[in-house]
Formats: structure tokens, C-alpha cells, sequence
């Protein structure tokens, strides 16, 4: 399965609110804080791109405005297009002032994610991680802790999007196993350090998409991939299985 990836940055977002439809207007009026305003307005103006350059939409405010993003029962992001469910699923995420939006066909189940590599607590580890992830983190050296737990975790948050539950579901529900790391316990000594030596080497500087796999309690399994660049992670998962994601190119701002 194609799926395709946008992201932009809140320099990209158009200064007039002339793309957002009469809905999405008073939905921005009910927010109290300009940082809160600002990553919805960056959220839905990279949505609506990503989704005018899938539909082969032209890049017209009034377009725009006519492209909305619902939220279902779940709460997962639904695609209206002048009031008509639109040819196209989407999943959203935003970190530090950059969005991102994959988009793939109507009948696919997706979902995507973005997250800083920072240090995490030793109870993060514990809390949030099955026993499996925990021990392969442990295994790995103290350095390379930070940027192991955030695609951890990115593939977990991709994931539950993909299950249209978020953090409502308890993150241990889904165990992630990039490179199929987490053969671990299957492997001698000397196979799980080569696991353990390949994922930091890519942790350290692999800026193409690598394969991951996340697993469900329920047995259902995610395909999909992650990425690195600098201190930001990207992951994605999908039903069926997806190629790795296609870039978009940014639209010109039309304000």
C-alpha cells in the first residue's frame, strides 16, 4: 500500500484563516491559548495540503475550506471533502513546531507519529514498556538509551493511532520490534549483540526509512517504518503493509 508523507513547519501556515471552513473557525475561536492555536492551525493546514496534493485538488483557499477533518466516535481523524467522506485516511502528529500528515486510501488503517529524542526516567521505562522492550533497552548501552526508547515509544503512540485508541490503551497492549530486535530471548549471546550493534548504528545516523513491526495483545500486527533525522523520529504503521512513505513537496502558502 502507497503511503504518502507531508510535513510543514508553523513558518508554512498561511497568516489569513481564509482555508478553514465556518466549523473550524469557531473551533479556533474556543481556544484560550496562542501556543494551542497555533499547533492546530499548523495541524490542519499540513492535513489539508497533504490531502489537496492526494486528491489532485487545486491549491485554492476556497478548496481548502471545503476539506475538513472530523473526528469519528474514536476520535481518530475522518476526511470530509464539501461534506462527503473523502477517498483518503489520514493520521496526524506534531512536535516542536513541525507537523506531519500521512494520508494513504480510504480503506487503509494508519497511523503516524513524531518525537524529540530526549533523555527518559528510569520509570518511563518501567511504566509504559512491555517486559520484552524493557530488557532489550537494558541490554543496549547507557548512551544510546534515549533515542532507542523514543522510536519505542513513537512506534507505540503510531500504533494506537492505528488502533484508533491513542493513550486511551495502555501502551504495554502493543510491543514494537524493530529489526526484529525483539527476538532476543530466541537468539545466543552473540546474535542478539549484532541485533543490538545494527539498531544503534542506525540509531546514529540512518536518515532513509528502516522497517519496524508492532504487535497487538490481540495478535493483530502493524507493519510499517521509522526514520531519523537530528534529535526528531519519525515512525508509521499501516494496514496492509505499506511501502515506505512517499514525500510530498510543500504547496506554496496562496495567502
Amino acid at each position: 500500500m502507497e503511503v504518502y508523507w507531508l510535513e510543514q513547519s508553523e513558518a508554512d501556515v498561511p497568516a489569513g484563516d481564509d482555508w478553514l471552513s465556518a466549523s473550524e473557525l469557531t473551533q479556533l475561536s474556543t481556544f484560550r491559548f496562542a501556543k494551542r492555536r497555533s499547533d492546530w492551525q499548523l495541524g490542519r493546514w499540513t492535513a489539508k495540503s497533504a490531502l489537496a496534493l492526494y486528491l489532485n485538488a487545486p491549491a485554492d483557499p476556497r478548496i481548502f475550506a471545503s476539506l475538513e477533518i472530523r473526528p469519528a466516535l474514536s476520535g481518530a481523524p475522518t476526511v470530509f471533502f464539501q461534506n462527503r467522506p473523502a477517498a483518503a485516511a489520514i493520521s496526524l502528529s506534531h512536535r516542536a513546531g513541525i507537523a506531519a500528515c500521512a494520508v494513504t486510501r480510504s480503506d487503509g488503517v494508519l497511523g503516524c507519529d513524531l518525537e524529540l529524542i530526549e533523555p527518559r526516567s528510569g520509570a518511563f521505562l518501567t511504566d509504559y514498556f512491555t517486559t520484552e522492550e524493557q530488557s532489550f533497552v537494558l541490554r543496549t548501552c547507557s548512551g544510546d538509551r534515549p533515542r532507542l526508547l523514543t522510536l519505542l515509544w513513537s512506534a507505540k503512540e503510531s500504533a494506537l493511532k492505528a488502533l484508533h485508541a491513542g493513550l486511551r490503551l495502555d501502551t504495554r497492549t502493543v510491543t514494537v520490534g524493530p529489526f526484529d530486535a525483539l527476538r532476543g530471548e530466541r537468539e545466543d549471546a552473540k546474535e542478539r549483540e549484532g541485533t543490538r550493534t545494527a539498531l544503534v548504528r542506525s540509531l546514529d545516523g540512518h536518515f532513509g526509512w528502516s522497517p519496524l513491526q508492532v504487535c497487538s495483545a490481540e495478535g493483530q500486527v502493524f507493519n510499517g517504518w521509522w526514520q531519523r533525522s537530528g534529535d526528531l523520529i519519525r515512525t508509521m504503521v499501516a494496514l496492509p503493509p505499506p511501502e515506505p512513505p512517499i514525500p510530498f513537496e510543500k504547496i506554496a502558502c496562496f495567502n
